[in-house]
């Protein structure tokens, strides 16, 4: 088991093979600033170590905001105030803001309210996302006179579509959980009451089918997602079922399945 040390913006309790990550700084909409996205790459330093994590949550303290985006103040000023500094940083953002796709395990999103901005960027990266109804979704970038950051213009193509994904950044307008779901942004809309057994429910199942086949048809999905064509997706799968074909795991499961 890898020591999580304590985080300056954000928690890590590791509890039955599930590592849950809370921001903590609800004052504030639990606003991604420099110290956060710090603290979550060294949360997820500390979680590739740990091998036996076999899912992982992302939330916000309270009940206001999952994350409503980055720290606007860390923005302001003449572009030469930034230079070359802004640029590295967008740079390692990235990076941190991918860290839950190419996490080992499968990383859900636990959406408690706005999840906005650099917010929403995260919450993409993620596998799935289960929000509550009253939920609020958004990228009011433009609004600012910025661009959407971190690869999101990418990734929000491969979840809703090139026509939804150009229609929240031109407009800058909010969308309820109950549109992020029938557009494919969020996997599931569910009421305030219900989050918490949502989110335990899909840990649950996950935990209860193959370790390493859902770790490794992660890698198998991930890839797929961005391969250029199809027959290169169809290599790497065919790589990895291989490595999972023989896995003990896949010879004890199947013998579990055929003897019952």
């Amino acid at each position: 088991m890898v020591e999580h040390s304590a985080y300056e913006s954000l928690t890590v309790d590791v509890d039955d093979r599930v590592a849950t990550i809370e921001f903590h700084r609800p004052e504030k909409y639990n606003a991604l600033n420099n110290d956060v996205m710090l603290d979550l790459r060294r949360a997820f330093d500390a979680i590739e170590l740990d091998r036996d994590i076999e899912a992982v949550i992302i939330t916000g303290e309270g009940e206001d905001a999952f994350s409503a985006g980055a720290d606007i103040t860390e923005y302001a000023g003449p572009t030469e105030e930034h230079d070359p500094r802004q640029k590295r940083r967008q740079e390692l953002f990235y990076g941190m803001y991918r860290r839950p796709l190419d996490c080992h395990a499968p990383v859900i999103a636990k959406i408690n309210g706005y999840c906005v901005g650099g917010g929403l960027i995260v919450a993409m990266y993620c596998d799935l996302r289960v929000a509550v109804e009253d939920a609020k979704f958004g990228v009011p970038v433009a609004d600012i006179g910025q661009i959407p950051t971190g690869g999101s213009t990418r990734r929000a193509i491969e979840l809703v579509g090139e026509a939804k994904a150009k229609e929240l950044v031109y407009t800058a307008d909010y969308i309820d959980a109950e549109e992020a779901e029938t557009i494919g942004l969020i996997n599931h809309a569910v009421a305030r009451e219900e989050l918490d057994t949502t989110v335990e429910g899909i840990v649950e199942r996950i935990k209860e089918t193959g370790t390493e086949a859902v770790k490794n048809s992660k890698r198998a999905l991930n890839y797929g997602a961005g391969a250029s064509n199809l027959e290169d997706a169809r290599e790497l799968e065919a790589e990895v079922w291989w490595e999972q074909f023989a896995t003990e795991e896949r010879r004890r499961l199947v013998d579990e399945f055929n003897e019952s």
